[in-house]
């Protein structure tokens, strides 16, 4: 039991230091370990299956969406990311570039890609003649990179994992449908599959992805009450068609620009799940993602019969289609409940010499350590319910975090009370769409612009800042 103990005292409470605690549970349960290479991270694989089962969910949705995947070069030369004046300097400081191939000067620097957008645009160019060639519905999985000041797992690294959604539409209003769906889309996956409530909104002007007309994205918050901004869609316009000189021919013969989104998620993801559900005995994984849904732990493993038992089990929890794992290994009981609560399995099951005798066993949920008696013949049915109950009690946890840290103000000094009697919380502010507005409050109360959310509410006529005729309610947070 001394092992036992020790693995959980290994976390640092979050109440204690929460970065220091997210920095564990990343390597405690496997899921990361460093680089010689600062600023990246290595996946371990039970971190990277986790990115593969988000991968293999959202890759379905896109592909009943109509979306094909694609491949892009690492490159893309400098005169490329050139056309694009808005996009090249929002992304300049964070370029990463190559100077020589072998010993050789290249004629043309190649800058790694922090995004793919030119490249996409080139291809267009080339592809796109006629309306009947519209719409393009584009996406891959890829890696990028960008060059952080400040890293950590998952959350900020130079080179991190994503998809990127790219689509050309003959019409504005058929583009901005696109990049409202993929929104939804994100919002669906983060609330029905990681059991993570979002708030859905649009960016500031000031926050808008380079080169977008208009940023939306997907908010989430996290256990210490800080914002992760979780997903986004981005709706460009016609800029980069006219920059790249993309045109086609309509019904009537007259050449036209299509119009252009972009949309996203990357592995942050999975710093958004164990912040979001994380506890101090590890992670807590919703079931759609997790690598292994039901672990299987044998009691008095060493009595006749009872290894045959628990692997007759676990091959009928495997054919009722659950990713399941028969722990069969010496290490105690003990040590192995806590290691997969390390692990944040969903589901563990106990099976014994007594529960063989008396038709069953014993289930643990991991959200909430509630332990279950379940009769053997009734395994399948139970663990549909309990998938579905985990999810639904994971989100709610999450939603009440939610509800509770966030708070409606009309003032300033409301907002910085309101910040040091609750600590890192949402706040709702009315703003009058003034940049200068919009800096000064972080500047005053430290809590920056998140999103204007699709869903406003009415909390006075003012600007929380100047007092004048307010345009929206903004949400505001500290964000990672």
């Amino acid at each position: 039991m001394k092992n036992d103990k020790k693995l959980v005292q290994d976390i640092t409470s979050m109440d204690v230091d929460f970065a220091k605690w997210y920095t564990d549970i990343c390597k405690k349960a496997d899921l990361i370990d460093y680089s010689s290479v600062k600023g990246c991270m290595i996946i371990r694989p039970y971190g990277y299956a986790i990115w593969e089962n988000i991968q293999k969910i959202l890759d379905t949705r896109f592909k009943e969406l109509g979306h094909e995947n694609v491949y892009m070069p690492l490159f893309i030369p400098e005169s490329l990311l050139q056309k694009e004046k808005d996009h090249v300097e929002g992304f300049a400081p964070e370029v990463a570039w190559v100077t020589h191939g072998g010993s050789e000067e290249l004629p043309e620097r190649l800058c790694v890609r922090p995004t793919s957008e030119t490249l996409f645009c080139e291809h267009y160019a080339n592809i796109i003649r006629s309306w009947r060639d519209l719409p393009k519905l584009y996406n891959q999985w890829c890696s990028v990179v960008r060059w952080e000041k400040t890293t950590r797992p998952f959350l900020r690294s130079r080179e991190f994992l994503w998809q990127e959604g790219h689509t050309m539409h003959a019409t504005e209003e058929e583009a901005r449908a696109e990049t409202v769906q993929m929104l939804n889309v994100y919002a669906d996956f983060h609330e029905k599959d990681l059991a993570i409530p979002v708030i859905k909104g649009a960016k500031t002007p000031s926050d808008k992805f380079a080169g977008a007309e208009d940023t939306y994205c997907i908010e989430a918050m996290m256990h210490d009450g800080k914002a992760l901004q979780a997903g986004t869609s981005h709706y460009f316009g016609d800029g980069f068609a006219r920059a790249f000189d993309i045109q086609y021919a309509d019904q009537t013969n007259q050449l036209r620009y299509p119009h252009q989104t972009s949309w996203g998620v990357t592995t942050r993801m999975i710093g958004g799940i164990i912040m979001t559900h994380g506890d101090d005995n590890g992670l807590v994984l919703p079931p759609a993602v997790a690598p292994i849904q039901v672990v299987v732990v044998p009691a008095a493993m060493h009595k006749e019969g009872v290894l045959e038992a628990n692997r007759a089990l676990t091959d009928r929890i495997r054919a009722a289609g659950y990713r399941v794992k028969l722990d069969d290994t010496d290490n105690s009981p003990g040590w192995k409940f806590a290691e997969y609560e390390m692990k944040g399995v969903p589901v563990r099951v106990e099976l014994g010499p007594r529960d063989i005798e008396a038709g069953q066993c014993v289930l643990v949920t991991r959200y909430n350590m509630e332990k279950t008696v379940v009769k053997l013949d009734e395994i399948e049915a139970v663990l549909a319910e309990k998938m579905t109950e985990i999810r639904d009690g994971m989100y709610q946890k999450a939603l009440e975090n939610r509800e509770r840290r966030t708070f409606d103000c009309a003032s300033l000094d409301e907002i910085k009370e309101t910040l040091a009697e609750h600590g890192d919380s949402f706040i709702r502010a009315m703003w009058c769409g003034e940049e200068e507005c919009e800096d000064k409050v972080k500047e005053l109360t430290g809590v920056g612009s998140r999103c204007i959310p699709f869903e406003q509410k009415h909390i006075s006529d003012v600007c929380v800042c100047c007092g004048k005729p307010a345009k929206h309610m903004v949400y505001w947070g500290i964000a990672y």
